[in-house]
């Protein structure tokens, strides 16, 4: 099993936000299950308990079994599952994270099919990455432009005042690792571990992972939207110091990158710039991603979820079978125990 290192410590009072919590445990190789309100991570080598609510993304990698326990209270706790690769550094699934309402998801919905209100968002991003200067009038061309040029003399400074030869940016699109010279694959590998953190962090919000505003046609659009705000920060800086100090292994770019991020709470960060760059002026984001349970309705927009709609009463045979007091709620269906003996016929 590799678990990582507790990146920071919340307050007991805040666990509840996603920004207070631990950003991440990876967990490898190993077996995962309840213990009351803590998850039990279980090898051949040791035994950890991890409380639910004090973890933001719980991360499972190759050779790792979790139980319905421990899942079920991941999803009560908030805690978002993704299903990775080794050490992380491919997303393949996730469960439910923290946010149980939809409004921010519906928000980034508007905003991304209307081509004026893409393109403010487009510019509120780029001018996250040049602070100073006027974008507001910039088309995409333009804004593109300016990024790549920012970016070609980023690398050449931080090639001089490392000493590390740059000489261009080398990436094959499904293997990353397998192209480049060290300081590519560095790069590489960093851009892979942030990518997974702005993953988590926006899935967990309940945003679209999908849905970008620079990026487009991926599954994983608008995380490259994201990562791209703190590249020139971390994940470029930290591949020039790496290769410098002859450390050249992915781990080596993960573990540090950990580190930097556990240092400057680049959690928060995400959580405040996602939400920034989705909520309107003078709205709280926190208004437009309540946990609603309502029904669409051409005329007036909703109407109430959990209501029994129908103009006449439900039959009694059904009312029969359920609570009074939860009709109007849900309704259940629950098969018998896989231990109830039958009568032969293979009818319990």
């Amino acid at each position: 099993m590799r678990v990582a290192d507790i990146w920071w410590k919340a307050d007991p009072h805040d666990l509840h936000r996603l920004v207070d919590r631990v950003s991440s445990v990876y967990v490898e190789r190993s077996h995962v299950d309840r213990d009351e309100n803590a998850v039990v991570v279980i090898n051949k080598r040791e035994t950890v308990r991890v409380p639910a609510a004090l973890v933001a993304v719980m991360l499972l990698g190759p050779g790792t079994r979790i139980t319905h326990g421990a899942v079920n209270l991941l999803g009560d706790s908030g805690t978002a599952v993704c299903w990775v690769g080794e050490q992380g550094v491919r997303f393949y699934a996730s469960g439910l994270g923290p946010s149980r309402g939809a409004g921010l998801l519906n928000r980034q919905a508007w905003l991304v099919s209307r081509p004026k209100h893409r393109l403010g968002v487009a510019r509120a991003m780029y001018g996250m990455r040049f602070p100073g200067e006027d974008v507001s009038e910039m088309t995409m061309r333009q804004l593109r432009g300016r990024e790549g040029t920012r970016v070609r003399k980023l690398y050449q400074a931080h090639s001089r005042r490392t000493g590390v030869p740059w000489n261009g940016r080398v990436y094959r699109p499904g293997d990353p690792f397998a192209a480049g010279d060290d300081l590519n694959r560095l790069l590489s590998a960093a851009n892979a571990a942030l990518y997974g953190i702005c993953h988590a962090v926006i899935v967990g919000l309940g945003a679209s992972p999908g849905l970008g505003f620079v990026h487009t046609g991926a599954a994983t659009s608008f995380v490259m939207d994201i990562a791209d705000l703190y590249k020139a920060e971390y994940t470029i800086p930290l591949a020039f110091d790496l290769a410098a100090r002859g450390l050249v292994q992915e781990r080596d770019a993960r573990t540090a990158l950990r580190d930097r991020i556990a240092e400057n709470r680049l959690l928060g960060t995400i959580v405040r710039d996602v939400k920034t760059l989705l909520t309107p002026e003078g709205i709280e984001a926190e208004d437009i991603d309540q946990d609603l349970n309502q029904l669409w309705d051409e005329e007036t927009g909703a109407v109430p979820g959990g209501v029994n709609w129908s103009s006449e009463p439900l039959d009694d045979t059904v009312i029969s079978l359920i609570d009074p007091g939860m009709v109007e709620q849900y309704l259940a269906v629950v098969g018998p125990e896989f231990d109830t003996p039958d009568d032969g016929a293979g009818r319990p």
